[in-house]
């Protein structure tokens, strides 16, 4: 691939990768719902460009990273924590606001609501770059302050992302499809970093810094344009009967509860260990995603196979994190999220003790592209699955922003400590002085790993089913209504 160009030369291993996992899952036997060919085609033309939406928010997220190493002399690495620190703790709360909107509103409309946001956001933080590297302009505030807060408010919308197409996705999605949907969640993410990490590293050096803002904007622009002609809510509003999808709505007459209900429905009983699990997977998840290019940078191995394909490595083993734990939990685990969490989360713990050790060695490279591979699998199970399973279709936009609520609470933490305890400067470009990094993994990794084991047998309980325990939720969810999916 050496005479091809470095983005096609990047790309063409996740295009390989996809169509491998789609040959692999076109043999796999069907879970008959009675859906007809018509409503998953119509189905497919709802999820495609809805996803795609979530991986360029992805995109108009985490280009950040790479816009503050771009910018030398003006962010550094501790900058770079605080920035993120501030939106993610927005990204954290507003899901009091957010996720009762998305109720009410529809994914559909809090989709568009996100990609216009963001794309604002990104926008105005483009002009504040353009006019600090160009005019050499101090904005009020500083540079810090104010992209702290053009960032934050370009998070308050990425925050409608995932629980829009929870939301929308709940309604067009029965139980048993929900594990091969989760990895296709883990897709979207794998891919939204992709092209956060090696798009906009390619822009950057292809034009100036801004522009690592403009191109995410204009994209999800474009995206605006085209969901709003294509995505739609419920199989009813294209034409095709809506479904009992078994979950936790099933069997319910009224409208979608309030936040508090939903919060104390989720805190007291087991569903309380995933918010648990999923604060270690935020942590973890960009404790890795975010510092080991900073940490390539520091140490002079930016070069390396690993650091320079970063975002196509992190694609290639999210995918394959991601459609793992989606196949493995609908046909090993019978549609159990906890299991196969538990599994990946081992992975993570194997890796984060290796990391301790492995902080010189080019292997190092390789195990956090593991670690990877497990924590997004994690996440597309518990975030992108679990919460459907367990809010329900009329609950899951509020359940689902609770679920990630947990994560980027994580993710505030992981930006706010490794920002401050990671070495800069002189110092930093010794690999041994990173030893902090892998120390402050440990504890989450492991508390991850055991509070999985503790969700193993977790399976929503829909109001249809007899109440008569676990036989009766399996027997709900194993025998769903049939004929009635269009």
């Amino acid at each position: 691939m050496s005479s091809l160009p470095p983005w096609l030369a990047n790309l063409l291993p996740i295009l390989i990768l996809l169509g491998a996992i789609s040959l692999v899952l076109a043999r796999l036997p069907k879970v008959e719902l009675g859906h007809t060919d018509a409503f998953r085609r119509r189905r497919f033309f709802n999820w495609f460009p809805l996803g795609m939406t979530y991986a360029f928010l992805y995109m108009g997220r985490y280009n950040l990273n790479e816009a503050t190493s771009a910018m030398k002399g003006h962010t550094s690495n501790a900058d770079f924590g605080t920035i993120f620190f501030w939106g993610t703790l927005v990204y954290g709360c507003a899901f009091l606001l957010n996720g009762p909107l998305t109720d009410r509103l529809g994914g559909r409309k809090t989709i568009l609501l996100s990609a216009a946001g963001s794309s604002v956001a990104n926008v105005l933080m483009g002009i504040v770059v353009y006019k600090v590297l160009t005019d050499g302009w101090q904005p009020p505030g500083g540079i810090v302050g104010t992209l702290s807060f053009l960032y934050a408010v370009n998070m308050y919308f990425q925050s409608f992302g995932a629980v829009s197409i929870v939301k929308v996705n709940a309604s067009w999605f029965h139980v048993r499809e929900r594990g091969q949907l989760g990895g296709v969640f883990g897709i979207l993410i794998s891919l939204g970093v992709y092209f956060a990490y090696d798009w906009s590293r390619f822009i950057a050096k292809a034009a100036p810094t801004y522009w690592v803002f403009f191109v995410p904007a204009a994209i999800l622009a474009a995206f605006v344009v085209v969901d709003y002609f294509v995505i739609r809510d419920t199989p009813s509003h294209t034409g095709h009967p809506d479904f009992d999808t078994a979950d936790a709505s099933s069997g319910e007459s009224q409208a979608g509860l309030g936040v508090w209900p939903v919060f104390k429905k989720m805190i007291t009983n087991r569903t309380i260990i995933i918010l648990m699990v999923e604060f270690c997977s935020g942590f973890m998840r960009n404790a890795i995603m975010q510092w080991y290019p900073k940490f390539a940078k520091a140490t002079g191995i930016a070069d390396g196979f690993v650091a320079a394909n970063w975002g196509m490595l992190l694609c290639v083993a999210g995918i394959t994190g991601g459609m793992f734990a989606g196949v493995i939990s609908d046909r090993v685990f019978d549609s159990r999220r906890g299991p196969v969490s538990a599994v990946l989360y081992a992975g993570m713990s194997v890796g984060a003790v290796a990391t301790l050790f492995l902080l010189g060695s080019p292997a190092l490279g390789w195990t956090v592209i593991f670690m990877s591979l497990c924590v997004i699998g994690v996440h597309g199970m518990l975030s992108g699955t679990a919460s459907m399973d367990f809010g329900g279709k009329k609950n899951a936009g509020l359940a689902v922003g609770i679920i990630d609520g947990a994560v980027y609470a994580g993710t505030a933490l992981q930006s706010l400590l490794l920002g401050r305890i990671l070495p800069a400067g002189e110092v930093a470009k010794d690999p041994h002085n990173w030893g902090n990094w892998p120390l402050a993994m440990l504890p989450l990794s492991f508390a991850g790993l055991l509070l999985a084991t503790k969700v193993w047998n977790a399976r929503p309980q829909s109001k249809a089913a007899p109440a008569s325990g676990a036989s009766a939720v399996t027997q709900t969810v194993a025998a769903p209504k049939t004929g009635t999916g269009g």
